[in-house]
């Protein structure tokens, strides 16, 4: 009985969101309803606990959903993202779209470019793409989420995501941590989504354009160069590069310590200030550079940040009941059950890690959870067993990269936002790429570092 408190909110959650019920009202009522079942009072469930986890994430990210929106909406307008496509089909060919968007969202990554930025930048390049090969956008989202959140996020080595830099301080390692591993398991992942979708895109419900994606040629005879098109993206590699690395570390930023300025370290700001940075210069050179080509840049602005809007509360509504599901004494019972696992603290790490993503729909969430209560433990039994901590890192990182892509992951919920495309239409082969394929990944890995060892 106790695990139906999180059992059936969560399996009615899935159900509701797939059906395309709106998240911003299912995901408070779930919340209520794990609490009802929990005997926890509702109303301060939903002011104390979802209400305070949803706006802390809407405070933390509005900025990067807004920016990355409006960059986004202006590389379409302008056809700047028609231009790239155009550029990319011309060296792969119409046939390899799919690849070139993978391949796009991949590179952004593991860059350093947050995945909610990525999604928003690389969608209209995407749609441009599929244009050309005459493929079905239903596939999009898929694309978009190989490319960005399964291999880079949490496989290959010195990724910057943040699911690679949680578990740095636990283990006492580097975002390098178990290189071969994790090369291992991001080539499955990899070729294993390429391989999928690449069949997927021959079946006839998707090789058919759908209605509104024929080759738009408004603008074929006006597009913007080359250089003009691809200068925007540079700058957001360079500028988050010099901003993160070199110039805001060297700043004296001492004062974040006091209450006034919210007590944080430069080191929990930085990141966030550099991609604000980096984005808002590349907005203005790609205005600059292709302002005659927008009949009212206003609204390109405009419809860039309002589209920005939905995906960002609905993402905090997710987190919000995240947050609820994890103060649960439910939660705390499966937590302490699933790292008790026999076979070893690897294959316990790879359970706990995995389910508490599952259960709060948020690779960060899960892990963060699992590490800030077992972490020590873990490191303490793989010092007895002989584990070198690099594959705790690797292993736990790849973890929490499978089941928190099921329908209720706010990443899921944001993309689907963007391309307009519900749960039904587009979640299936998100799900094989970003969650089977990734469970696979990890179960070869286990095996790897269980039979062979830590490389």
């Amino acid at each position: 009985m106790i695990l139906a408190t999180l059992v059936l909110p969560l399996a009615l959650l899935i159900w509701l969101v797939y059906r395309g019920w709106p998240i911003l009202l299912v995901a408070p009522l779930m919340a209520l309803l794990a609490a009802g079942l929990a005997t926890d009072p509702l109303l301060a469930t939903l002011t104390q606990r979802f209400m305070p986890a949803a706006g802390g994430f809407v405070i933390a990210f509005m900025p990067l959903f807004v920016l990355g929106a409006v960059f986004g909406k202006v590389m379409e307008a302008t056809g700047a993202a028609a231009t790239l496509a155009q550029w990319i089909v011309t060296r792969l060919g119409s046939g390899r779209a799919l690849l070139a968007v993978v391949l796009s969202c991949a590179v952004l990554t593991y860059g350093g470019v947050s995945l909610f930025v990525v999604a928003f930048a690389v969608y209209p390049l995407a749609t441009a793409l599929f244009r050309q090969a005459n493929m079905s956008e239903r596939l999009i989202p898929a694309a978009i989420a190989l490319g960005s959140f399964t291999f880079t996020m949490s496989a290959l080595p010195g990724s910057p995501a943040i699911q690679n830099a949680i578990p740095m301080p636990y283990f006492g390692t580097t975002a390098f941590a178990a290189p071969g591993l994790g090369l291992i398991a991001g080539t499955i992942m990899a070729l294993g989504g390429l391989t999928y979708l690449s069949a997927m895109a021959r079946r006839p419900g998707f090789a058919v354009p759908v209605a509104g994606l024929g080759t738009r040629t408004q603008q074929d005879g006006g597009l913007p160069t080359l250089l003009v098109a691809i200068l925007p993206i540079v700058t957001v590699f360079v500028v988050n590069w010099i901003l993160s690395r070199h110039l805001l570390p060297k700043l004296d930023l001492g004062y974040l310590a006091a209450p006034a300025w919210g007590g944080v370290t430069p080191d929990q700001v930085i990141g966030m200030w550099a991609l604000i940075g980096a984005l808002s210069l590349a907005i203005v050179i790609l205005l600059a550079l292709t302002w005659h080509r927008l009949d009212t840049p206003r609204a390109a602005l405009s419809d860039g940040s309002q589209a920005a809007l939905l995906p960002l509360f609905n993402t905090a509504a997710l987190v919000g009941f995240g947050a609820v599901v994890a103060g649960l004494p439910a939660f705390a019972a499966l937590s302490a059950a699933i790292t008790d696992m026999p076979g070893g603290v690897l294959p316990s790490l790879a359970a706990s890690a995995s389910l508490l993503a599952g259960l709060t729909g948020s690779a960060s969430g899960g892990m963060s959870i699992a590490l800030d209560t077992l972490g020590p433990s873990y490191l303490q039994a793989a010092q007895a067993q002989g584990v070198d901590p690099a594959a705790l890192h690797r292993i736990v990182a790849l973890a929490t990269g499978g089941l928190d892509a099921l329908p209720h992951n706010g990443a899921v919920v944001t993309l689907l936002g963007i391309a307009k495309l519900t749960h039904r239409e587009a979640y299936g082969p998100i799900f094989v790429v970003a969650v089977a394929i990734p469970v696979v990944a990890l179960l070869a890995t286990l095996g790897f570092a269980t039979f062979v060892g830590t490389f």
